[in-house]
Formats: C-alpha cells, structure tokens, sequence
C-alpha cells in the first residue's frame, strides 16, 4: 500500500489547532536551509533510522515528510514505516505544494532565532557593540567585566572572544552567582551570533539578577566583522556554584516561574528532557531522561529535570512562549513512558577492519558529515551525500565491492539495502564505522574524493 498524502493546509491546520504532527524535510541541509517551512525539521532519508527514534518517541504520532522533487519523500516513508510508525504521510506537491499556501524560510533553526529578534524587540534586550565590548575588556581596572558565552562548550572551545568562559544558555542562571559575586561586575552574554546572546540575557534580567547585564551583539561574528582577533581552542569553564550560590539563584528563580509536572499519556508525545551540564547527566539521571535532543513532534509535551530548582524553571519559561507545551519535573524518577522506536544495526553485511584490509579492489564510500570527512577519513574513501548515494555509487569505476562508512557505521549499515538495488557490485559496511578504524591505530588522511555534492551542511553567506 503505498503511503497517503496530505495538503500542506491540513499541516498548517495542525499548528493552528494546537496539535501534534512531525514535518521532515529528507533533503541534505544545504537544500532544506535554503527554503523549508518554519516548523520543519530535517533529517535526510539515509539518516532516517539513526534520528527519527529520538526526534519522534511515539509510534502513534503522525509523521509528514517532503522533498522538493527529488524522489526521496517516498523512500522515506517507507523507512519510517518500517522503523513501526503508524501514521506517515507525504506532504502533496511536495515543497512547491507547501510554498503555494505558505511561507518559506531561510537559514537553519529559524524559528528560535525568529524568536530571539522578538523577544529584543519587546523586551528591548539590553546590549553592547564589539567595540564597546572591547574597551571595557581592555580597560584598566574602570569595571570589571565578565564574559559568558552561551554557546556549547564544543563551539566555544574551536573559537570565542578573549576573555570568554564557556557558560551554556542553561547553565547562565545557574552558575551566573559564582562568575560573578560582585554585584556591580558587568556581566556580558556572548554567543555565534544573536540569538543565544540575546536569550541568556534577557534571561538573566528577567531573573532579577542586580548585577548590570548585557549581549554581546552580534556576538562573535560581529567581533570578528569589526577586525578584532578571536581565541582558539579555548577551554576555561565557569565552575559548579558553592551551595550560597545555589540557594541564592533560586530565590531568583522561584521568585520568576512556577509550574507544576502533569502526567503524560499514551495519546499526546512527550519528551523528557534533563537540562543539566552533560557531564552532571553522565554521573547518572532518572531513567528515560535525555540530553540534547532535537524535538520533532510540534505541539507535544516537554518535561524538563534538574536537581537545583533553577535550570528547568527558566528552560520551561522560554519553551512555554515558543509555543510549547512545558512542565518542570517534581518527581522525575517516578516517570514512566512508553518504549519508543530504536535503532538496531544488522549484522548483514558488515565487515571489520581487518576483512576491509584483505580485501582486493574495495571502494570505500563514507556517509560522514563533510565537515568530518574534511578532518579526516579512510585513505581513498570518497565522499558519498547519503540521499543520492545509490545515483551517484554509478560514477565509481572498476568492478570490486563497495564498504560503507561512517564516524560510528551505523548510519552506512542503515543504507547498504538501498545501495545493493543500485548497483551490481557487493556492497558491505565497516562494522564500528571510521571509529572503529581509528581505534585499530589505523592512519587517516585530509585529501578530498568528492563523490556527491557536499550539500549537507548549510554554508551562511
């Protein structure tokens, strides 16, 4: 049976109405940057087993998926399908279908920077310039200044403004006590851009905090546009808060936001999401708690857990007026849901380092993001996008068999059916992925082999 349609009205009509519905662009992120619908989330069609379980945790949640008229759409609806979901439609028409009756955005994570702008609109989000940034940071002993950046520590440590400790946006509150115990220290929020910058102060200055608060705007892009130098490999963080830190903050955040932990039910999609620092998660959490999740599903449930009473209370806030429907978690180990989809790796097809080493003619093919390619893969792998890579596993000459990878194999196990139904060569994948090449003392090297396209990271202009 093949998969039913439905209109981009009907899509539209479930935002209006409140209602739960998943739209999945299955395009590689440069195309779907380029133009998506302001709700849709993407994941492309060879990413869809790896991803789709987190994104959506209900089978019974209904999933749209579209492309622009690439052909994709339908294989993914049968890949979800297959992964148990109940309930997946193809969005008519397609892009083109959507565009006719509503609007199309640009950029990646649109709707929270949309949201970001507004909130500095309203609330007239206090901030400072890079120049001004700078005069305070180099001056000598006029104030005393402290920069938080927002970012992930991943992105603050490749690169941030001097200065600069590493402060995730839901850390800010939490930790703004210990980075800052004067109140008369100005504290400055940074981050990539705007958006997070914006977000945490105002944070901060909803909060009540007495300390004098401002973005950095246009965070560290607007720095390095006003020609000042930047850190590298950065790696100073603002320490866990003393105890007095901790019951301070929370007069704060107690004295902000108030909510109270409903139950979810076997009809309404529900994530539960811990806010902490991922190392504080790692030592240990309530079972069926995650970190770092995308959420697919609009208008689902979002319970959030911490341990101090600050972090959720304040993530709950700003979830609540992007449209979410969010509860602060009172009790979080007595929770309990429904075991969603998973992802399983077949064994059919895999090869190990050492089998891919004694094999004679093998084309190594790796389904990496192309940033990761970039910083290194197999000697001689190519760089293969994963929608087109059963079209573009045509361009390889020679006749021995093709190994699929990628950084853990998971995502090149997921694609080794749809490459054998393209062509007539053997197609296995590396078990344990470029990982597990690696963790052999195996070399890697830097030299480009594109295969495909590398259209699958948005490239900001």
């Amino acid at each position: 049976m093949p998969p039913k349609s439905i209109t981009a009205r009907s899509v539209r009509q479930h935002w209006t109405n409140h209602q739960e519905i998943a739209l999945l662009d299955v395009r590689e992120e440069g195309p779907y940057a380029a133009c998506h619908p302001l709700f849709a989330i993407n994941v492309p069609v060879s990413e869809i087993e790896t991803k789709v379980p987190g994104l959506v945790p209900r089978l019974s949640a209904p999933i749209v998926v579209y492309d622009n008229g690439e052909g994709y759409a339908a294989r993914a609806a049968i890949r979800i399908t297959a992964l148990g979901y109940q309930d997946v439609s193809i969005l008519a028409d397609g892009l083109a279908g959507y565009a006719r009756v509503g609007e199309v955005y640009r950029d990646v994570n649109t709707p929270s920077k949309a949201f970001g702008e507004l909130v500095e609109s309203i609330a007239h989000t206090p901030s400072l310039s890079a120049r001004e940034v700078k005069d305070l940071i180099d001056g000598s002993g006029e104030q005393e200044v402290v920069v938080l950046d927002a970012r992930r520590f991943e992105e603050y440590h490749t690169m941030g403004i001097p200065r600069g400790r590493s402060c995730p946006g839901g850390e800010l509150l939490y930790r703004v006590f210990e980075a800052a115990r004067d109140p008369e220290t100005l504290v400055v929020v940074n981050c990539a851009g705007r958006t997070r910058s914006i977000i945490g102060t105002q944070t901060l200055v909803n909060a009540g905090i007495p300390n004098p608060i401002r973005a950095l705007r246009n965070g560290t892009i607007g720095w390095m546009l006003d020609g000042f130098e930047v850190d590298m490999q950065k790696t100073e963080k603002v320490p866990q808060p003393s105890v007095t830190a901790v019951q301070r903050v929370r007069q704060h955040a107690d004295s902000w936001a108030k909510y109270q932990l409903l139950a979810e039910s076997a009809d309404r999609t529900l994530y539960l999401l811990d806010v902490r620092d991922p190392e504080e998660y790692a030592r240990g959490h309530p079972a069926g708690f995650a970190t770092d999740e995308w959420m697919g599903v609009r208008g689902a449930r979002i319970v959030l857990y911490d341990t101090d009473g600050v972090r959720a209370p304040m993530t709950a806030s700003w979830l609540l007026q992007l449209g979410w429907e969010a509860y602060v978690a009172s009790a979080a180990e007595n929770l309990s849901i429904p075991q969603g989809p998973s992802c399983t790796v077949s064994p059919s097809g895999a090869i190990t380092v050492e089998g891919l080493q004694a094999l004679t003619g093998a084309t190594v093919v790796d389904l990496a993001r192309s940033p990761a390619y970039r910083r290194g893969h197999i000697p001689g792998a190519w760089f293969a996008s994963g929608p087109d890579l059963a079209r573009d596993l045509n361009q390889v000459n020679g006749d021995g068999p093709f190994v699929l990878t990628s950084p853990d194999g998971a995502v090149a196990a997921m694609n080794v059916a749809d490459a054998r139904q393209s062509v007539t060569r053997p197609v296995f994948y590396l078990a344990g992925g470029t990982t597990a090449w690696v963790t052999a003392r195996n070399p890697l090297e830097t030299e480009a082999r594109w295969l495909s396209e590398p259209i699958d990271v948005y490239q900001q202009t």
